[in-house]
Parts: structure tokens; sequence; C-alpha cells
């Protein structure tokens, strides 16, 4: 069995705020093909350029301070709507996994590089599409950072 298939699977959305309220902290969402892909080189490449970085591109999940008293539910939702528009744009077979590790840099758009990285778990499609429903529910007009690729 590879990584991929050993990793627990987080199927709601409230079990994912769960986990990011326990840790309070150190967890990243990377969008690929998964741990047993990207654990091989522990390194992402800049795309544009072709230089190898000093660890995974991921996105943290860590609550900001300035998030104040929010619900952690949103900010876990907005940090998965913000990237979902990956799985159309990088091609079939890349998912959403949760890692924990150590910050080693930071990347072309500014996004932290992680080495050291600990697979936790995978999302299922269903966590995606609640973070989405989150986001719709909003008052205020949010959009993917593709705006063009939203769905």
């Amino acid at each position: 069995m590879s990584t991929w298939d050993d990793l627990p699977v987080v199927n709601t959305l409230a079990e994912l705020t769960g986990l990011v309220e326990e840790r309070q902290g150190g967890l990243y969402v990377r969008w690929s093909k998964g741990p047993d892909i990207d654990l091989g080189e522990v390194s992402s490449t800049d795309e544009l350029t072709g230089v190898p970085m000093p660890g995974l591109s991921a996105n943290p999940l860590d609550v900001e301070d300035w998030w104040q008293d929010r619900p952690v539910r949103l900010w876990v939702a907005r940090r998965l709507y913000d990237y979902a528009h990956l799985p159309h744009e990088k091609g079939p077979g890349v998912r959403p996994w949760i890692l924990e590790g150590r910050e080693n840099g930071r990347g072309p758009d500014n996004e932290p590089l992680v080495e050291d990285v600990r697979p936790l778990c995978h999302l299922a499609d269903e966590v995606i599409d609640e973070a989405r429903a989150e986001v719709d529910r909003q008052e205020h007009e949010w959009g993917p950072l593709r705006r063009g690729a939203r769905g």
C-alpha cells in the first residue's frame, strides 16, 4: 500500500476544523498527487523558472491573530476555497492533503516551503464542497485566487 492509501480520510469540514483547533498550529494543506510522489524528493519546483525549492509548497491552516474570534470553520473553509482551482488546473489525481512540517522559506507566491513533512490525512471531495458552500453563504463577495476557474 502507498502512503496515500494509508492516510486517514477527513470526510467533513467540521472534522478538519476540529483538527486545526486541536493542533493549534503547524498544519498545512498541499494540493498534489499525494505524499507518495511528493516525499520522494521533498521539493517543489518553481513552475516559471524550473528552479527546485527547499521544501514542498503548501498553504498554512493556522488561524492568524487578526482573525480574532471569528469562526475557525470559516477560516478553514476559506483556506480550502482559495486553492480549490488547483485540481482543475494541475490535472487528474491532484487532491488536497494535510501535513505537518517545518517551514524552510517562501516560494514565489509567498507560500511556505515545508520540509520534515509528515502526512496526516487527505480530504474527501465533500470537504471542498462544504468549504465552497460555507464561503458562498457569506455576505462578502469572495472568489478563488484563479477567478476564472471556479467550479
